[in-house]
């Protein structure tokens, strides 16, 4: 079989293995360079196809200095991803998205043909991308380096990397594009490793310590991609009765969930605030924003608003929902912290 060959639909050795394997871990603690390292051992030893999606490899540079921007555009690419994925599940070409970033398209495109999973041709006016041979016939990762997630039925594994963060602050610190030093402590204090016990979904995880290459922790790294491989997360039944039946239940749950740690959250703010020396009037605002903030995540979800995985998992909704509402109150507290200076 030639790399790059094309296809039109899914290969006749039966159902194929579709997985989706997260890395997480502080920026430059090793997440991209661990990342492309699998790729490549999974495609030469075990004869996978790997794709490794990156996220910086693919947003424009011209968005990296804008907070706003860069969230839309991380929504965007996982639509790109869907459209991937599916195209695989149905064994069909992949078209382009009516409503897209076209720097951002042409990155990913040239990110999947450059691994021998798209080959492009052009039907009629609008652009359509074939898989290849190696993207339908063989078992599929996809290997991302931030915190994805998808309703399709795959196998869900995390892998994440514990590095320093005095280690990632110096090798942040020689990148071309460097975050801001304050931006790594912020996320070195919220960051947590998974938790198995706590969370089921987090049942496939293995935390490594960065820089990771020895044999021994290539099989068990393998032997957690076999299993999860295995194991595909399977889609709610269509049935609509029942899917309401679902999102109700679960949705109770999330909501009581997410209710109590937006409290915690926000009174633990409160305490912070204070310690800070802001004034009795800003902390008053303050406390009104955070709360009106928190009436509206609520309302959101319990309107199943911008929430599509809710249903999916419970945790991971909750989980998804608790790092959009700290990135909102981290924008508020900004606010008044700086009126403060």
């Amino acid at each position: 079989m030639k790399a790059g060959e094309e296809a039109s639909g899914p290969g006749s050795e039966g159902q194929q293995k579709l997985g989706l394997c997260v890395l997480c871990g502080l920026p430059a603690a090793g997440k991209t360079t661990f990342a492309r390292a699998l790729g490549h051992r999974l495609r030469q030893e075990r004869g996978w196809a790997v794709g490794v999606v990156v996220y910086d490899d693919v947003m424009p540079d011209a968005f990296l200095d804008e907070p706003s921007q860069w969230k839309l555009l991380r929504q965007e690419l996982m639509k790109y991803l869907d459209c991937f994925l599916m195209a695989v599940i149905n064994g069909c070409p992949m078209s382009a998205p009516p409503n897209r970033t076209e720097a951002m398209w042409e990155d990913f495109i040239t990110c999947l043909k450059d691994q021998d999973l798209l080959s492009s041709s052009a039907r009629e006016a609008q652009p359509c991308y074939l898989l290849t041979k190696i993207a339908v016939s063989r078992s599929l990762l996809l290997v991302l380096d931030d915190n994805f997630y998808y309703q399709n039925s795959l196998g869900f594994c995390q892998l994440f990397l514990d590095c320093p963060l005095e280690t990632c602050l110096q090798r942040n610190g020689q990148r071309p594009r460097a975050l801001p030093a304050e931006t790594i402590h912020l996320m070195g204090r919220k960051i947590e490793k998974p938790n198995p016990e706590k969370n089921a979904w987090e049942h496939n995880s293995l935390t490594i310590q960065s820089p990771a290459c020895s044999s021994e922790l290539s099989l068990e790294v393998t032997d957690l991609l076999l299993t999860a491989l295995e194991s595909p997360v399977k889609n709610v039944e269509d049935n609509r009765e029942a899917k309401e039946t679902d999102r109700l239940i679960c949705s109770t749950n999330v909501l009581h969930q997410v209710d109590q740690m937006l409290r915690r959250i926000i009174s633990q703010t409160m305490k912070e605030a204070k310690g800070e020396q802001v004034i009795p009037y800003n902390l008053k605002l303050l406390a009104e924003e955070l709360n009106k903030l928190k009436t509206g995540f609520l309302e959101d979800l319990r309107q199943g608003r911008n929430v599509k995985y809710l249903c999916f998992q419970e945790t991971i909704g909750t989980s998804e929902v608790m790092s959009c509402f700290l990135y909102e109150k981290d924008n508020i507290v900004q606010k008044y912290f700086s009126k403060q200076n």
